[in-house]
């Protein structure tokens, strides 16, 4: 099973995709895909088109605060419910207008606010505004300056977790991948994972650990090095 990000990950370079995936379908076994994205879901798809992608499994979009399954990447109710119960974008929308340097992502959605932050003293002042507000919430701060305030809870990691428990995939062989800042939380649950060789400098500041191997090769192609690292003889 491949659980990875999409943008600067699994999509950034056609001929190291095709190789990948050429790979998995010349294996004696069948890679289930989990994508794990901070696209929202049209977009996702938009992407999932463009790059001519197999339709994955699983769906995980919004930096993991939706989730979607199946032929048909029906939404997954249980998990959009779970996080609506202590939800208040309005809010979260209020505290950001009184921060300086902070600008809003315009989306079509409602279920993540994002914003642009000029500096990381901009966001250390917006997380310690909403928690003074007493506002539920989780910030994931990526790329030096993309701020996403998602429902406390979900996160990329707690997204794919809820996917294991759910269809009890605890034992599958697992390879996590990811490029940035959002992606550290599904890149530290202790499962087999890759940081790809272009990634982000937030990510390539983590902590050595013996689950997480540092991809020489960048994109799919660290992917492709990993799961030869991990599951090749």
């Amino acid at each position: 099973m491949l659980a990875t990000d999409l943008d600067g990950t699994l999509v950034g370079n056609a001929s190291s995709l095709k190789a990948l995936l050429d790979f998995y379908d010349s294996q004696p076994y069948q890679v289930s895909l989990i994508y794990i994205t901070g696209r929202h879901y049209q977009s996702a798809l938009s992407l999932i088109t463009e790059e001519n992608l197999p339709v994955p499994h699983v769906l995980i979009t919004d930096v993991g605060t939706g989730i979607y399954i199946g032929d048909q990447l029906q939404q997954d109710w249980e998990w959009t419910r779970r996080l609506e119960q202590s939800w208040n974008p309005e809010k979260i929308d209020l505290v950001a207008s009184r921060i300086s340097g902070l600008a809003s992502q315009k989306l079509p959605i409602t279920n993540r606010c994002s914003y642009f932050a000029s500096d990381a003293a901009v966001v250390e002042a917006f997380g310690s505004a909403l928690n003074t507000a007493g506002i539920p919430h989780k910030l994931v701060y990526s790329g030096g300056r993309d701020v996403d305030i998602l429902p406390a809870g979900s996160g990329k990691g707690q997204a794919l977790q809820y996917i294991l428990d759910k269809y009890s995939l605890a034992d599958a062989k697992l390879l996590v991948a990811g490029d940035s800042g959002n992606d550290v939380e599904m890149l530290t649950m202790g499962f087999p994972s890759v940081i790809v060789g272009n990634a982000q400098p937030e990510l390539l500041e983590q902590a050595e650990h013996p689950s997480i191997y540092r991809a020489k090769q960048k994109y799919a192609g660290g992917i492709h090095e990993a799961w030869n690292h991990f599951y090749t003889d």
